[in-house]
């Protein structure tokens, strides 16, 4: 093993190093100039303005497919605003709520964030909810914070816990002097459908839509991207023009095709390539999509992976009253409840929009149609993810 580790190190040390800065192409690089979002910034440095004379901006949702640049556009108009601010009162603050995992945590994030007196300030655990509400609102009160709170994928907030939303949205006298706006990012288009209608009402005061790229917007993003994190002559046009073709026939999601650039340079580097080919590419799509897969499922909510494993019973499909029927065993096996037939359907449907599972309607002749239900994750992908939770080993 040890002469293995040494080989690999060797042949990198020998080999031609062709990244000159590899975080140009990470997901946290915000380019200073965001190319075909020029309209997009200008609208969320209107509704922000407001706050460099003092005053409350509204709040506002910005929604879009992943990587339609809704988190660039947000953290890139948040960093210019901080730095025009003259009064020293505003406070930008970015957390992603899925990242944080629960309610808590994303609270404990936005707490970090504040100046809290030390008496107060938030335990990794062991406070209710209230309680570490309480004490944010009374750091941005007591400190008279300007206080601008970009939460990323404020759904997962939203599926947890919607008062705590409506809490900061209501925070008004609470906060003042100081105050609170919230601009909530979505990847979800039909987020606001599962909203209490007391939240929609106050965080919705602003909303602006992010389309998808097209493929030669993406190549310009691929090109420009290229020339900073590549040593020139390593990134051939025809590479380029691939990367794009491939992300925009299939998503038109940025980050999704700087990430392909990314991993196929490393790809192209391991291998001990001079430039970055197309074979390079093609190789980093088949592990990219690997990757996706796996984030997707990590991320789903506990009933969804029932549901798949349900799914993963049938190697040749079935329909939709076989699977509920093993959905509904392993389910009542993990001591959870049991989800109607229909809001199963639902979940398979949302499954299917993420390319997890192919839910496709098929004619029965005189019998009518009936859903077909195929599970189109490999087992052993499958397999990697169950077995990082102990609550789902037991239903295998």
């Amino acid at each position: 093993m040890v002469d293995t580790i040494d080989t690999i190190f060797n042949k990198a040390k020998q080999g031609r190093v062709l990244f000159q800065d590899r975080n140009a192409l990470s997901p946290e690089f915000i380019p200073d100039h965001l190319p075909f979002r020029e309209v997009q910034i200008a609208n969320v440095a209107e509704v922000l303005a407001p706050a460099l004379h003092g005053s409350k901006p509204s709040n506002l949702l910005l929604y879009g497919k992943t990587g339609t640049g809704k988190t660039a556009v947000a953290r890139l108009v948040i960093g210019k605003l901080q730095s025009q601010d003259d009064s020293k009162q505003i406070m930008t603050l970015y957390v992603n709520s899925r990242l944080a995992g629960t309610e808590y945590r994303t609270l404990f994030k936005i707490a970090e964030g504040l100046p809290l007196d030390e008496e107060k300030k938030i335990p990794l655990t062991g406070l209710s909810i209230s309680e570490v509400v309480g004490r944010i609102f009374q750091a941005i009160q007591k400190n008279a914070i300007h206080f601008i709170l970009v939460l990323d994928e404020i759904d997962y907030l939203v599926n947890a816990h919607d008062d705590t939303l409506y809490q900061f949205t209501r925070a008004g006298e609470q906060v003042a002097p100081g105050f609170l706006t919230i601009v909530g990012i979505s990847n979800d288009l039909r987020f606001k459908e599962g909203l209490d209608p007391r939240v929609l009402s106050s965080l919705g005061e602003e909303e602006l839509v992010f389309a998808p790229y097209t493929t030669e917007e993406l190549r310009s993003i691929l090109a420009e991207r290229a020339k900073v994190a590549f040593k020139p002559g390593v990134i051939p046009e025809a590479t380029i023009n691939l990367c794009a073709a491939l992300a925009g026939s299939e998503h038109g999601d940025a980050r999704r095709a700087v990430d392909l650039l990314r991993i196929a340079g490393e790809v192209a580097e391991r291998e001990g390539h001079q430039r970055v080919d197309e074979e390079s590419i093609r190789k980093a799509s088949d592990k990219v999509e690997r990757d996706r897969v796996e984030e997707a499922l990590h991320s789903l909510p506990f009933q969804n992976k029932i549901i798949i494993i349900a799914a993963s019973k049938f190697s040749a499909g079935t329909n939709t009253g076989e699977l509920y029927l093993a959905y509904t065993n392993l389910a009542r096996k993990s001591s959870v409840e049991v989800l109607t037939q229909r809001r199963v359907s639902g979940i398979l449907a949302e499954l299917d929009v993420l390319g997890l599972v192919e839910a496709a309607v098929v004619s029965k002749g005189r019998r009518g149609r009936t859903k077909r239900i195929r599970l189109l994750i490999d087992n052993e992908t499958l397999a990697r993810v169950i077995g990082e939770d102990a609550r789902l080993l037991d239903l295998v």
